[in-house]
């Protein structure tokens, strides 16, 4: 399935996403896939602005990996990217294998990501 986030007439290429734990029952329960290839404007994009064009509240996002490493959700997205999102309530030994906790400070600290969106 592809979606179209920016709508003005720049050109754009797509990402993989894909939606767990209760994102993903979010988007189930609207019949909506939760591994899709979406397309975003060639510049990138926040994350947090890719979950918000998927329906998914930021809010309930703790973590987004973006190919295989773990950010807070002001990071930057660009074509290509393999994206994740992850929501907060991952049980505690989880957590932190997966460094969620790390990327939930991060996301409160957020300057140390050449990757951030802010940057």
């Amino acid at each position: 399935m592809r979606m179209v986030t920016d709508a003005s007439s720049t050109p754009s290429a797509s990402v993989t996403v894909r939606i767990f734990g209760s994102l993903r029952q979010l988007r189930a329960a609207r019949r909506l896939p939760y591994t899709l290839d979406v397309d975003v404007p060639r510049g990138g994009i926040a994350a947090r602005d890719l979950a918000v064009s998927l329906g998914l509240p930021p809010e309930k996002i703790e973590g987004v990996f973006v190919n295989h490493g773990l950010h807070g959700i002001g990071v930057r997205v660009s074509p290509g990217d393999r994206v994740a999102f992850v929501p907060y309530g991952t049980p505690g030994p989880h957590r932190v294998f997966l460094g969620l906790y790390a990327a939930g400070r991060e996301a409160s600290e957020a300057a140390g990501d050449s990757r951030d969106a802010g940057s």
